[in-house]
């Protein structure tokens, strides 16, 4: 009587014989894939005139994408300049659209890099920016609903931003912008902090495009460059 081998045996018997199909199939699929990768250089080889033919394609359509780019950021630009604001529409924007709108003035004047970023954890900054001549704008935006008959903008809130602008920011203008007004002791600290205000008058000039904000501003720090960027 023949004694049948054990389970474990068997089971791996089994396994070693999947382990070897499933290897013979790698190989096979390995061989099979150089094959072709041979097959497909022989080809290209003999035809070479493809390669030529897929470069030249490849250039073309690079240069078109970089054309559609140029042409993209040449449109975006004429309508940053374009960009005007009435102070009856910016009296009625919600106050953090009216931070988005004072970044979208900065980037008309050729700051490219102006960001809204007021908020929680903002440390008093509601917008950044780099002008055209380098230096570093950190700009608290105090919207009034109701313009001038809204609640004055005080010296806390110069305090507030003071306190992190140049430490936190590096910032070379240290500004609070309003829709509004501000208290009468307001710009005799502002002086002595060399900060920067602009009021209801200022902004409706600055908003309707006449000139960048730091042409309209007194006493603003020197450039940090010579040539502003273009």
């Amino acid at each position: 009587m023949t004694r049948r081998p054990p389970a474990r045996r068997r089971r791996r018997s089994k396994r070693r014989q999947r382990e070897q199909a499933q290897l013979l199939t790698l190989l096979v699929g390995a061989v099979g894939a150089l094959a072709l990768v041979v097959a497909a250089v022989n080809w290209l080889l003999a035809h070479w005139w493809v390669l030529v033919m897929l470069a030249v394609v490849a250039v073309l359509a690079g240069a078109g994408l970089l054309y559609q780019r140029q042409q993209r950021a040449v449109w975006e630009r004429v309508q940053w300049q374009g960009l005007r604001y009435g102070l009856p529409q910016l009296d009625g924007l919600h106050h953090r659209d009216f931070e988005y709108a004072v970044r979208d003035l900065m980037r008309r004047d050729g700051c490219a890099d102006a960001e809204q970023i007021g908020g929680a954890g903002d440390n008093g900054a509601d917008v950044l920016a780099t002008d055209p001549l380098g230096r570093r704008w950190v700009i608290q935006c105090k919207h009034r609903k109701n313009g001038v008959q809204g609640s004055a903008v005080g010296t806390p809130d110069l305090q507030r931003v003071n306190g992190t602008a140049r430490q936190l920011y590096g910032a070379d203008v240290v500004l609070v912008v309003t829709n509004g007004r501000f208290s009468t002791k307001c710009p005799e600290l502002a002086r002595q902090l060399r900060m920067h205000l602009a009021d209801r008058t200022m902004l409706a000039s600055w908003a309707a495009g006449s000139r960048p904000l730091w042409e309209l501003l007194p006493k603003v720090p020197p450039p940090r460059r010579s040539t502003p960027l273009r």
